[in-house]
C-alpha cells in the first residue's frame, strides 16, 4: 500500500512518525510532503525521512488562499508521479482535495473545535473520515470516528516515549535545581487571528516570581525581546517533550505543548482567549491543567500553586488515572489505515472494537 501523508506544523510529524515508522517497516510505501519550516524540517531530517518540500505558507487570509491553490497542484503533481492509494493528514486541505480530485480516501485527524467553521469548507467535504479523541466537543457527522485517547497519544503514549534524564545535563542545571518552562506562540496561525494570550507586563512579573525559586527557560516561535533573550532555551526540538516531562511547571500560550504537559505530569497553566477544547476541557476536569482566557489573575495562581510542595507528584497520579483506559492511539491508527474501508464500517457500527488496542 502507498500512503500519501501531509505535514503542515512541527506537531505533525510527532503525531505520525510512530505510525510512519511501523508502515516503512512492515512493507507499505510512505511518501511525505511538508510546508517548509524550519523545525518540521529539522525533525523530518533528524529522523531521516525523506519528503517533498511544498513551499513556506501565508500568514494573512488572501495569501492563505493563493497557497492553498499553489499547494494543491504542488501535490496533485506528487500524487500523479506516486499514486498513493490512500492520504493521511491532520486535517490539511490539500491533501483531503487532491485525494478527492483523484477519487481517492483522505483520513484526516483534527482536535481543534474552532477550526471547524473552516475545516468544514476546505477539508472535511473532501476526506472519507474524520478521526478525534473522545472528548471532542464538536459532532462532525457521518464520517466522524472517536477514539480513547487524545492526540498527544500518538507520540507520548508510555510504549514510545520515555523521558530521557539526560535532559537535565543538557540543560546545565545545578544539583536539585528545578525548573519552569514558558512557552510564547506567534500567533501567525488562521485560528489565532483576533486572540490573544500573555501580556508583556505579565511576562515580566511571571520571571521575577518564578526565578528566585526556579531556573526559568522560555521557548518562543517568535522572535523574543532583548529583555527576555537570557532565558531562551537552546535545545534541539526533538529534546523539548524531555525538557517538559521534567519540568515542574508548565506556563504558556500552546495548547499543545499545555496538554503534553498533562500527559507528562507535568501541571499545566495555559492562557489562550481561544475557546477551551475538548482535550483541554478533559485535562482540566482531571486536575492536571489551569486555563485563563488572558493575564488576569495568572500571577495570582502562580504564587499560589508554588507553594505546593507536593504538586508534581500529585499531577503524576491524576495524569496515570486519567490515562488508565485509554487506548494506544497509533496502534488504532495503523489497524485503520490498513483495513481501510472495512476499519471504518466496523468503528461505525462498533466503536468498543478499539478497545482491543489498549
Amino acid at each position: 500500500m502507498r500512503i500519501l501523508i501531509d505535514l503542515g506544523h512541527p506537531g505533525h510529524i510527532h503525531y505520525f512518525k510512530n505510525t510512519i515508522k511501523y508502515l516503512n517497516d512492515n512493507g507499505h510505501e510512505v511518501i511525505i510532503s511538508t510546508r517548509d519550516r524550519k523545525v518540521l524540517i529539522e525533525l523530518l531530517n533528524k529522523l531521516n525521512l525523506p519528503y517533498i518540500n511544498r513551499g513556506k505558507g501565508k500568514n494573512s487570509r488572501f495569501g492563505k488562499l493563493l497557497y492553498m491553490i499553489k499547494a494543491d497542484i504542488q501535490l496533485l503533481f506528487v500524487a500523479l508521479k506516486h499514486k498513493p492509494d490512500i492520504y493521511l493528514s491532520f486535517s490539511s486541505p490539500y491533501a483531503a482535495q487532491v485525494s478527492y480530485l483523484l477519487r481517492k480516501p483522505h483520513i484526516a485527524l483534527t482536535d481543534t473545535e474552532h477550526e471547524d467553521k473552516v475545516l468544514s469548507k476546505f477539508t472535511y467535504p473532501f476526506s472519507t473520515s474524520i478521526l478525534t479523541g473522545s472528548s471532542y466537543l464538536n459532532d462532525l457527522g457521518e464520517k466522524h470516528i472517536r477514539f480513547n485517547s487524545v492526540i498527544e497519544g500518538l507520540y507520548l503514549h508510555k510504549e514510545y516515549f520515555k523521558p530521557n534524564i539526560q535532559i537535565k545535563e543538557d540543560l546545565q542545571l545545578k544539583e536539585d535545581e528545578e525548573y519552569i518552562i514558558i512557552r510564547f506562540v506567534s500567533w501567525n496561525a488562521h485560528h489565532d487571528v483576533g486572540h490573544s494570550g500573555l501580556d508583556t507586563q505579565t511576562k515580566r512579573d511571571l520571571i521575577e516570581i518564578l526565578k528566585s525559586k526556579y531556573k526559568v527557560l522560555i521557548s518562543s516561535e517568535s522572535e523574543l525581546p532583548k529583555e527576555f533573550m537570557q532565558y531562551q532555551i537552546n535545545i534541539p526540538a526533538e529534546k523539548m517533550h524531555d525538557v517538559l516531562a521534567y519540568a515542574s511547571v508548565f506556563i504558556g500560550e500552546s495548547a499543545t505543548m499545555a496538554s503534553e504537559s498533562a500527559i507528562l505530569g507535568t501541571p499545566a497553566i495555559y492562557i489562550n482567549s481561544l475557546p477551551l477544547m475538548g482535550y483541554l476541557e478533559l485535562e482540566q476536569k482531571a486536575g492536571l491543567l489551569k486555563h485563563f482566557e488572558s493575564s488576569k489573575g495568572v500571577t495570582e495562581y502562580v504564587t499560589e500553586l508554588i507553594k505546593n510542595t507536593n504538586l508534581k507528584t500529585s499531577v503524576k497520579e491524576k495524569s496515570e488515572t486519567m490515562q488508565k483506559n485509554f487506548i494506544n492511539p497509533t496502534k488504532f491508527l495503523i489497524w485503520f489505515i490498513e483495513n481501510f474501508p472495512e476499519s471504518k464500517t466496523i468503528m461505525k457500527n462498533n466503536p468498543e472494537y478499539q478497545n482491543r488496542f489498549k
